[in-house]
């Protein structure tokens, strides 16, 4: 009987899926490298190739299947939206501008792709063109209320613009959604804040937050369950024998959301041998696949060594897709991977610490401040839930500074916002570097920044926010009564 072609390679196609999908990553992109010869024509086999090799850490391999996926099907969104993280990952800010067009000329009339085509810009540090599109869109679509609180969140507003009008008619409108009531009312404080109307930066703030627990409610029990879960599964672990580490060494920048640790880590990333990672994510994440979730975490020291060389394995392929293998150190400021640094400390005998710290008082206001993504930091509605999560973390790091024995340092932003020269030498010591000038010029890097700080690492360090907590102090109280007598330096 005669095999069909066309069936030998959909059968072969779809086991390559699956075994992607049980992780066996490497063999599946074997068939799909012999698929893309012999049905070289077929976009959905460079897409996929692409995917995979982003798991890989093939970077090279992502763009040039990805790009071959384009050129055969460029009016398929998802292949679009595939070439665009590929290029973003490598900083190709010219092509992804470029796809962002070609995906908003399906549908011009979709909102999405434009706005994030505008946030990407933002990202890109051309702040002005971001503006200009997000003030396009705007007209276009004066309800969405989303788009006011992107654009709020990048610019200074001066007191005549026309948007606070807009704004203000928007948050009175009868049909407003509560996921819009909470983006104007965030857009509403940030305005009134830049025009100097401090009076009514909090009754804002109180809306948007109060909006936001209602939609994403907290749950500050399996929050604590989790912190006492993983730190009793990592008591008296001791260094994992014959223990490799990864490759790049990973440099972890731990701190609180709006402590400064963007700061610190584009300080760190300046260096010739660093390249920056940014909030991976792959250690927890893979820390729990291995040992078990959060609260169910096993107790390490009964792990036999085989678990923990799978989980540097795991981890050391994670970290591919966000690695330069120009440069053998990679930063990570994923926000809880303070948890763990008992066990990174135990398996990778080549990465270090740097924990960032800052009045708890100014990262309470800037984190009650912000909105963070749908269903994240939970706690950040509410001052009180905010004054206990700060006070967990010193604990944490308090347990972390008793029990790690060397490679663990820290750092107070006050601190280095006053003395930037003699606080990033520092840094870059702890960091097990030697110093080169140009991380005192980190602003002038460029590259991709991914946060909500992405506007301040395109300037200098400046003073500014520090002791910011002063001018709204009576509206901290909630946060100040819950802190109670416990030192804030």
């Amino acid at each position: 009987m005669q095999t069909n072609p066309l069936q030998t390679v959909k059968s072969t196609y779809d086991r390559a899926l699956t075994l992607a999908r049980q992780g066996d990553v490497a063999q599946a992109a074997s068939l799909l490298d012999g698929l893309a010869l012999t049905a070289p024509s077929l976009p959905e086999i460079h897409f996929q190739r692409a995917r995979l090799a982003a798991r890989l850490g093939d970077q090279d391999k992502r763009l040039s299947s990805i790009d071959r996926a384009v050129s055969l099907r460029a009016t398929e969104p998802a292949i679009l939206t595939e070439a665009i993280a590929a290029h973003s990952a490598a900083g190709h800010h010219d092509t992804v501008l470029d796809l962002y067009d070609q995906l908003i000329a399906l549908d011009p009339k979709v909102i999405k792709p434009q706005a994030e085509k505008a946030l990407y810009l933002q990202t890109a540090g051309r702040f002005e063109e971001s503006e200009k599109l997000l003030r396009k869109l705007q007209k276009k679509h004066p309800h969405d209320a989303e788009l006011y609180r992107m654009l709020a969140t990048t610019i200074r507003i001066a007191p005549n613009d026309p948007m606070i009008g807009a704004m203000r008619r928007l948050a009175s409108h009868p049909r407003l959604s509560a996921l819009g009531r909470m983006h104007i009312n965030f857009a509403l404080a940030k305005a009134m804040e830049d025009t100097k109307n401090t009076a009514k930066v909090f009754s804002h703030l109180h809306l948007a937050n109060k909006t936001q627990s209602e939609l994403f409610p907290d749950d500050p029990a399996s929050r604590a369950a989790e912190r006492k879960g993983v730190l009793a599964a990592q008591r008296n672990l001791n260094s994992v024998p014959a223990a490799k580490g990864t490759d790049p060494a990973l440099i972890f920048v731990t701190g609180l959301p709006r402590s400064g640790t963007t700061l610190v880590e584009q300080i760190i990333g300046s260096h010739s041998k660093v390249h920056t990672g940014g909030e991976m994510a792959t250690a927890l994440r893979t820390a729990y696949s291995v040992f078990g979730q959060g609260a169910e975490m096993r107790r390490l020291t009964e792990e036999p060594t085989d678990s923990f060389q799978t989980f540097t394995q795991r981890l050391d392929s994670a970290l591919h897709s966000f690695a330069d293998p120009a440069k053998p150190y990679l930063t990570d400021k994923s926000i809880m991977v303070f948890l763990i640094y008992g066990l990174l400390h135990a398996a990778l005998p080549n990465a270090r610490f740097i924990v960032v710290h800052r009045d708890p008082r100014d990262i309470a206001l800037s984190i009650y401040k912000n909105h963070f993504n749908a269903g994240t930091h939970r706690y950040a509605n509410d001052l009180a839930s905010i004054a206990e999560v700060i006070k967990s973390f010193r604990q944490i790091i308090s347990h972390w500074r008793d029990t790690l024995p060397d490679r663990f340092a820290e750092v107070r932003y006050e601190d280095l916002v006053a003395d930037p020269e003699t606080q990033s030498k520092r840094l870059i010591a702890s960091a097990g570097l030697d110093w080169e000038d140009q991380c005192l010029n980190f602003h002038q890097k460029g590259g991709t920044v991914k946060t909500l700080s992405l506007h301040q690492v395109r300037q200098p360090i400046y003073q500014s926010s520090a002791a910011a907590w002063r001018r709204y102090e009576t509206e901290l109280q909630p946060f100040i009564d819950a802190w109670g007598d416990t030192p804030c330096d």
